[in-house]
Formats: C-alpha cells, sequence, structure tokens
C-alpha cells in the first residue's frame, strides 16, 4: 500500500532549503527562484519567493512530498498555504547567520500551530556550521527544550543526499514509530 506524505521545509533565507529538497528529490525540483534585488543580493543572487517543490519516492511505492517555503519573511502569507495538509516540519536554521537562536524562536512562533497540530513532528537541520569554528548543535538544543520542544537536532551539509535523508527520516520514525530497526 503506497501512503502520500507530504513535509514542508522552513527557516530563514540562506539555510539550505532549495538545496536539501533538491538533494533528496527524485524528480527535478519546481523552484519559484527569483533573482535577488533587495539586501537579500549582498548574500545570494536568487531567492525562493512562493516555494520548492520535490519528491522522494520511498521503498514499497510510498512518497514524501517536500515543499519548501520561502525564508523572507515578506513571503510568510505562503507558509500558512504550504503548511495545509503536512505532516510534519524541518527546520533548517543557518548557523552563519547573526542570531540563530532568534531565528528559531520566529519559526517556532511562525509555525507553533502547525507543529502542535503535528504532534510535534519536527526535526532542525543546522547547517553552514563548517562556517562557525567550535560551535555545536548545544544551544539550539537548549532553546527548544526552553519552548517545550524535545526535538532532534542534526549538524547537515544541505547538498548532501544522506544528511538531508537523515533529518527525512528521524521526521517519520516521529510519524510512524514503526519504521524504527
Amino acid at each position: 500500500m503506497s501512503v502520500e506524505q507530504k513535509i514542508i521545509f522552513a527557516g530563514p533565507m540562506g539555510a539550505g532549503k532549495t538545496t536539501a529538497i533538491a538533494a533528496v528529490s527524485d524528480i527535478d525540483v519546481v523552484s519559484t527562484e527569483s533573482a535577488a534585488t533587495d539586501e537579500v543580493a549582498l548574500r545570494k543572487a536568487s531567492t525562493t519567493v512562493a516555494m520548492d517543490y520535490g519528491v522522494l519516492r520511498l521503498e514499497g511505492g510510498s512518497s514524501v512530498h517536500l515543499y519548501g517555503t520561502p525564508g523572507q519573511e515578506r513571503f510568510s502569507f505562503m507558509w500558512d498555504i504550504l503548511a495545509e495538509g503536512g505532516m510534519g516540519l524541518v527546520l533548517m536554521l543557518d548557523q552563519a547567520r547573526p542570531d540563530p537562536l532568534a531565528d528559531l524562536k520566529l519559526y517556532h512562533d511562525a509555525f507553533r500551530k502547525f507543529i502542535d497540530r503535528t504532534g510535534g513532528a519536527l526535526v532542525v537541520g543546522l547547517s553552514r556550521m563548517d562556517l562557525c569554528p567550535g560551535s555545536t548543535v548545544a544551544p539550539i538544543r537548549e532553546c527548544l527544550q526552553s519552548l517545550g520542544l524535545n526535538v532532534p537536532v542534526f549538524e547537515v551539509d544541505a547538498r548532501e543526499r544522506q544528511d538531508v535523508k537523515q533529518l527525512l527520516l528521524a521526521l517519520l520514525v516521529m510519524l510512524d514509530p514503526s519504521l524504527r530497526r
């Protein structure tokens, strides 16, 4: 029996959402990248303005539909639209941004109803750790615990299929504990 799951990728601009979806998708990613025209252009040439979409096919015929939200708050109206019908959230955070803990709190607050509705189905991927020598995932874990969440936090390279699959597997196990081996 095939099962369809919808997973949401959220987080600030540049955290690796589009890259992560592309790393694991079994189809060409549908992306709404547009040329950056404001302060975003100082950081990257393009940014997601509506969504990214990919599909990960699992053994047994099941599929995981991957939806990436735009990272800029001015496109936040898309967050609730894309989260509709979602089963879980992959929150990508960029360790090299000025304040990853503030980013965590912003996205936690924005997606809190979704997180509650899914029974806490959330995993966090912390990208660009290589740019911050000596940093660890501990402050993110501690912040999540202070918010009442005990969820997996992983150091990830969004370009690496295995890293992204690890995030998704952790989330899928949260959704269906029978997947544990």
